[in-house]
């Protein structure tokens, strides 16, 4: 997520920023736990799934046609009886997973915090942190003391250079601001690492929660002015108009902002300069203050990924006076620890980003905070401590047959892909040879890293939370920035293995598969291959066919942005995606409220492709014999029936208006009922006909790679 707020959650907006595709949207932080007092069953939300045929009939409702609607047919009875636990946005199979994950976590560190380890070790490190964050009564106590240095440091500012070091210094303990900087894999070489300048600041999930009149924008907008008074008189600062002041600061700063469609553009994102000529993006803005003070102050060149956001961005500091700077900056140090001071500020935290935001009407409790601070709570979020916990959960939770038979599934889907390729109708073949090339240079990753994170470097107290977390900032900032003049580490993950995701990463050509995901209803060992394929199968596919996406598309092999399309080609790719991003955007979740075709087009391409090679690859798999029947149901009808089970998910109606705006990916029902009217191979398994919902005439079906 390019806008994220730069905290603890760092590596997840690096990762977004870099152009990491994910299965599934990176908001897992609000959609993980659920209540204590609430003992929803996760194995309800995944089905009885420990049968040969590997689906759960007790979630089929059999008055819909399935002719009519793939999903309801096989998720309505679970849809009409679940209810979203009261601390999630929204429930469904990848929360149920991440439950049972965060379980298994939970018992990992407390065993950590209820036993002696040797001084300084990872063990060690887990057991504090953990306690220091349960430690409600040291933490009433303190109150917002531990922020007081940064406080003092800020009020002794008294010029736009002093404004700018601590800007830039504060990114490096977990503070967002304006602006963001970071250092990843430079796009046009993916032999080397570049510093990267991106847009930030704003608190909303988008920028049209700033510059539009819908009704639940204004609340939001509202609802944002009142949190940072909340703040403010919190932390007992005396800051007149506070609320109205940063509300219309970052107004000015969403107006300059690109939308989430223009980020998607991985070409319009790659602008590099040399330092010594940025003045031709921001005039007279001093940028050495600011790079100096994340430790960039020696580099030579930066990509500035929104150039007209900076552009604009220079004229607004100088618009706004130094004491405005300074307010807003005090507001972004209290966000940015507020759910770890005492309880008024994380409620306040609570109200404003799940209540308002997501719909979420009840916090989680304390442990649950705690499992996610330690050892992360989503896509792309390490926590503190991530991989050192997902080294025990390795151990204790991922078997090596699990892996060996991904592998045997990669290469069946590499198999398919290539067939899939050489079949293409609308594709030269100067273009299908450099897209073979491309496929050939796939690295795959699956369960856990070859080499884990070394958090020798970082200090935990038991009784300092709001310290931990500044030092795990730092630690984390500095191992990035560390990374520049050397040479790139392709062993590193953008993921734990805890996590319940997966992802493509164009820079590395590779595709990851952490060890969370590797369960029902995605991978099933006791079931037969068929819902394997439709599951993991599918999600395998998605993954590669990032790479083939409107955006993944524009990189080689080697993982650089530069074109191997023949313009031929290139256009008529384009006239098949202008026809998905027409099917998607008239779909309609909420009265009034459409999906964005073109934002979700990656993902849409990715849900059609994968799916459409996971069921070649399934077929190949039978060798030429009959699939078989079990059930009552054949393996060709089992393999849809297996990709619908995976996206059984109920939302918030709030959350659902913010995902519509933030999230590359479509909402559940379109995920599972879009792709299958353009594959004739479902059409074929269940017998439909014209006046069926879910029919398309064969000359309508889009057919990608």
């Amino acid at each position: 997520m390019l806008q994220a707020k730069i905290g603890f959650r760092k590596i997840c907006t690096l990762s977004k920023a870099a152009g990491v595709l994910l299965l599934y949207g990176a908001f897992a932080s609000t959609t993980i736990c659920m209540a204590q007092d609430e003992e929803v069953d996760p194995m309800a939300t995944i089905g009885q799934l420990n049968n040969p045929a590997g689906i759960d009939l007790n979630t089929f409702d059999r008055s819909v046609r399935i002719q009519d609607d793939l999903y309801r047919f096989v998720n309505g009875a679970w849809l009409n009886t679940t209810e979203i636990p009261s601390d999630k946005s929204n429930y469904g199979a990848f929360t149920a997973l991440a439950d049972i994950a965060q379980q298994r976590i939970r018992e990992i560190i407390e065993q950590a915090a209820s036993q002696e380890n040797p001084p300084g070790s990872d063990a060690d490190k887990v057991g504090k942190f953990y306690r220091s964050f349960m430690d409600e009564a040291t933490i009433e106590r303190l109150g917002v003391q531990p922020l007081r240095p940064m406080l003092s440091e800020l009020d002794a500012v008294t010029d736009r250079s002093q404004l700018l070091e601590l800007i830039g210094r504060w990114q490096t303990i977990g503070v967002g601001g304006p602006v963001g900087l970071f250092v990843g894999v430079d796009n046009r070489d993916s032999t080397r690492y570049l510093a990267n300048a991106m847009q930030s600041g704003t608190t909303l999930p988008d920028r049209d929660f700033y510059l539009e009149s819908d009704p639940k924008y204004a609340e939001a907008r509202t609802e944002l002015v009142a949190y940072i008074e909340k703040l403010m008189q919190l932390a007992g600062i005396e800051s007149p108009e506070a609320g109205s002041r940063i509300l219309e600061l970052e107004t000015e700063l969403a107006r300059a902002q690109w939308t989430r469609v223009q980020l998607r553009d991985a070409n319009a994102r790659y602008n590099k300069f040399e330092v010594a000529k940025l003045n031709e993006v921001t005039g007279d803005f001093d940028w050495a203050p600011l790079l100096s003070s994340v430790g960039l102050g020696e580099i030579t060149e930066l990509n500035v990924m929104t150039p007209s956001f900076f552009t604009a961005f220079a004229e607004l500091f100088d618009k706004y006076s130094v004491e405005q700077w300074k307010q807003y900056m005090t507001y972004k140090l209290l966000d940015a620890f507020a759910p770890s001071l005492p309880k008024d500020f994380a409620d306040a935290h609570f109200r404003l980003h799940e209540q308002v935001l997501a719909g979420v009407p009840a916090q989680q409790p304390r442990w649950k905070q705690a499992v996610d601070a330690t050892a992360g709570s989503g896509a792309g979020s390490f926590g503190v401590l991530g991989e050192a916990v997902g080294k025990l959960y390795v151990e204790k939770n991922f078997k090596p047959e699990a892996k060996a038979r991904m592998e045997v599934l990669v290469g069946n889907l590499m198999k398919a892909y290539q067939q899939s390729i050489n079949d293409l109708t609308w594709m030269t073949d100067a273009t299908k040879q450099r897209a073979q090339e491309k496929l050939s240079k796939f690295t795959t990753k699956i369960g856990y890293p070859n080499k884990w994170r070394d958090y020798s470097k970082l200090e935990i107290a038991a009784d300092d939370l709001i310290g931990n977390l500044m030092r795990s900032a730092k630690v984390e900032h500095d191992r990035m920035i560390s990374r520049l003049g050397q040479p790139v580490d392709r062993e590193l993950w953008g993921m734990t293995p805890q996590t319940v995701n997966a992802y493509y990463n164009p820079t590395m050509n590779e595709i990851v598969f952490p060890a969370a995901i590797l369960q029902p209803p995605f991978f099933n060992p006791n079931a037969d291959d068929a819902v394997n394929y439709g599951g993991i199968g599918a999600v395998i596919g998605h993954e590669i066919s990032h790479g083939f996406d409107d955006q993944g598309s524009k990189y080689d092999g080697d993982g650089n942005l530069n074109n191997w399309w023949t313009d031929e080609d290139r256009a008529a790719f384009g006239k098949l995606t202008k026809a998905l991003v027409d099917q998607y955007a008239g779909y309609e979740p909420l009265p009034e409220k459409f999906v964005n075709g073109q934002l979700t087009l990656g993902e849409n391409i990715a849900d059609l492709s994968g799916l459409t090679i996971a069921y070649k690859a399934y077929k190949l798999s039978l060798d030429g014999k009959p699939s078989p029947e079990l059930m009552g149901w054949t393996g060709e009808q089992r393999f849809f029936l297996g990709w619908s089970q995976v996206w059984r998910r109920k939302y918030r109606d709030a959350e659902m208006v913010r995902r519509l705006l933030i999230d590359s990916h479509s909402p559940s029902v379109f995920r599972a009922n879009g792709p299958v009217t353009n594959i004739s191979a479902f059409q074929e398994a269940f017998q439909l006909k014209p006046g069926d919902a879910l029919y398309k005439p064969e000359s309508e079906r889009l057919q990608i790679w």
